[in-house]
């Protein structure tokens, strides 16, 4: 069976069974940007596709098909064992369905539904393929949100508090999780490569696609750009005036948070990122925290380089309004009690 679903309804039946999306478009515009958790089981090859292009452009539709159809014919087995494998390793037990599309819901991903329609699973391809799913991205990061922003210095944990506001049941939304970047000089240590912007928007775009818009969300003050991958401007703009809660938490408790979370990293990584903020330390600072860094001194090392972050965050907060501001103390090591005052203030807000 083959049904052609909308967007929203693609989105939603897809979570609902957890079946595999097949994203059957080029290695090229899958790596560019693709639906979250989607698999690319390509059609064409990237040079295969420039190949069929031409050969529409240039002799018509009729000749672009048949060409099409003499590049797929001798890999039609090797698709659907793919596409096997890709269940076994994902779908829940005794799954036979998948979801399909390709960039405009056209030829690409028909064939393959055929294909795989023809040994046996059920199949829901993308009506507007992933053109139809950027737009309703980009649709939802314009939608407003009640916003709500963890705020704190450089080590405070903050990662940990907002996992512990969702396990309370709070919406929320981990933008350094998004990005596979920690927001700093050192973010990247330890992360995958980060997306494309285009894909970063994606996985926002269907993160809050996903939620109770009459409810709030909670997001990690960030900057604008989290490595790479700058957030989205109508986000950004909501982010900025939000209500902003700071975890103020002891400088020691932070030194140890960072010496555990970086500690078993290699040293050249972290010395590599000392180095990309030597001019806003200073000559003098980095050198004394590269030196601390070689003598296997995290701590100091840590706490000559809070100089430079505590003294950013101070200054970032000091451009909000301060009638949006509520501070906390808490610790690193109560993450939940942290979230519990938090749900409490924002409901007293």
């Amino acid at each position: 069976m083959s049904e052609s679903l909308a967007i929203e309804r693609f989105l939603s039946l897809a979570r609902e069974t957890q079946a595999p999306v097949l994203d059957v478009r080029t290695p090229a515009e899958y790596a560019h940007a693709h639906l979250p958790n989607a698999h690319n089981l390509p059609l064409f090859t990237n040079e295969e596709r420039v190949i069929v292009g031409t050969a529409y452009k240039q002799q018509g539709r009729e000749t672009a098909i048949k060409l099409g159809l003499d590049i797929v014919g001798v890999k039609m087995r090797s698709l659907v064992e793919t596409a096997e494998r890709i269940n076994a390793d994902v779908a829940p037990s005794q799954n036979r369905t998948f979801f399909v599309h390709c960039w405009r819901g056209g030829m690409r991903s028909g064939s393959v539904a055929w294909l795989l329609d023809l040994v046996g699973y059920t199949i829901f391809t993308l009506r507007g393929g992933y053109k139809a799913y950027r737009r309703l991205a980009l649709e939802t990061l314009e939608k407003p949100r009640q916003i709500l922003i963890l705020g704190g210095k450089t080590g405070s944990g903050k990662t940990a508090v907002l996992a512990a506001l969702q396990k309370q049941g709070q919406q929320i939304l981990d933008l350094e999780a998004l990005a596979h970047h920690k927001g700093s000089a050192f973010g990247s240590i330890g992360e995958k490569p980060q997306p494309s912007q285009e894909e970063f928007e994606n996985r926002i775009g269907t993160a809050l696609w996903g939620m109770d818009t009459s409810r709030t969300v909670w997001i990690e003050d960030e900057s604008r750009m989290v490595g790479r991958c700058m957030i989205p401007t109508t986000l950004w703009e909501q982010m900025r005036t939000a209500p902003t809660f700071v975890v103020e938490v002891p400088l020691q408790e932070r030194l140890e948070y960072l010496v555990q979370s970086y500690g078993a990293f290699h040293h050249e990584e972290l010395r590599q990122s000392i180095l990309r903020i030597e001019k806003r330390l200073g000559g003098t600072v980095t050198k004394s925290a590269l030196a601390a860094l070689e003598e296997g001194n995290l701590a100091e090392c840590a706490a000559l380089t809070l100089r430079y972050y505590d003294s950013a965050y101070i200054k970032g907060l000091s451009r909000r309004n301060p009638q949006t501001l509520s501070v906390f103390h808490t610790s690193t090591t109560q993450p939940q009690h942290a979230a519990e005052q938090l749900v409490l203030a924002a409901l007293l807000r």
